[in-house]
């Protein structure tokens, strides 16, 4: 497995490649990381990984510096399996200059739910994004389902820019409990930890509310927050049911996705089930 850390040493080391199916992670990785890597390697071409945390995505209210950064952990996880390449970049050598060209994604699908919890954060994930794509110029990019907002806004850029990348959803990866495998698992005490799977609860009685017919939406909404709220340490943010393919008001006969995001003590849990 290569490891780079310079635009040039990753250009040296992918003209050896070909086609490359590329899993970008800000690192810390867990199992759900894996088995995306593992779901690139099945497409048949050489895997590489980016691993970056972006400045360009956390506001003055989340803590960059707080990030945990395990590369050495990380890699030796990514050697384990098999990976060809590792792309480790710092700030400084993807952003050479104040960065001062944005992509700016669509409103109507990057400005409610995250993007409203978290004002710019969608302007800095497509624009990093966009750069990873240009300098690893993958045939096949994988991006997991958790982060449902991000794979849907990431497939939309990609298609209006025609940048002729395969963009494939991963599956979420569970703990045995039903918690979504997160890097943020690990600010939970272990208290909330115990607690964290009703997220997952609610998720999926509110889809099975669904899946039996009922169309009062809101009301259905409105009771899973509720009973998040009224459970010791949770303030939920949103639980909507939506339009799986748009993020819009659910229609009659369309797919649709349960959306979620709660604070657990001053840990921000998201999560999703596909209806």
């Amino acid at each position: 497995m290569n490891v780079v850390d310079t635009v040039r040493g990753l250009r040296a080391a992918r003209a050896k490649l070909g086609s490359v199916a590329l899993v970008p992670t800000m690192g810390n990785l867990h199992d759900g990381h894996l088995s995306l890597v593992r779901q690139a390697q099945a497409i048949g071409h050489p895997v590489a990984v980016s691993i970056f945390v972006n400045p360009l995505q956390f506001s003055p209210a989340d803590d960059f510096n707080r990030y945990p950064r395990t590369l050495e952990e990380d890699c030796e996880k990514l050697r384990l399996v098999g990976c060809d390449l590792v792309f480790a970049p710092s700030p400084e050598e993807m952003y050479p200059s104040p960065q001062s060209f944005f992509v700016q994604p669509a409103p109507a699908l990057a400005d409610d739910l995250e993007g409203r919890a978290r004002p710019g954060f969608f302007v800095g994930v497509c624009t990093v994004v966009l750069k990873l794509f240009s300098l690893v110029e993958p045939s096949d990019a994988i991006f997991g389902k958790k982060d449902y907002q991000q794979l849907l806004t990431i497939q939309e850029m990609t298609r209006q820019f025609g940048l002729g990348i395969n963009i494939h959803a991963g599956e979420t990866v569970r703990e045995a409990d039903g918690l979504a495998r997160s890097s943020r698992n690990g600010y939970l005490s272990p208290a909330e930890r115990a607690e964290a799977p009703f997220l997952y609860a609610c998720l999926k009685d509110a889809a099975e509310q669904c899946r039996r017919g009922r169309t009062d939406f809101p009301a259905i909404e409105q009771a899973a927050a509720h009973a998040l709220s009224g459970r010791s340490g949770w303030s939920p943010e949103y639980v909507v049911v939506r339009d799986r393919r748009t993020l819009g008001m659910p229609a009659a006969g369309h797919p649709m996705v349960v959306l979620a995001a709660a604070r657990l003590g001053s840990t921000r849990l998201i999560d999703n089930l596909e209806v």
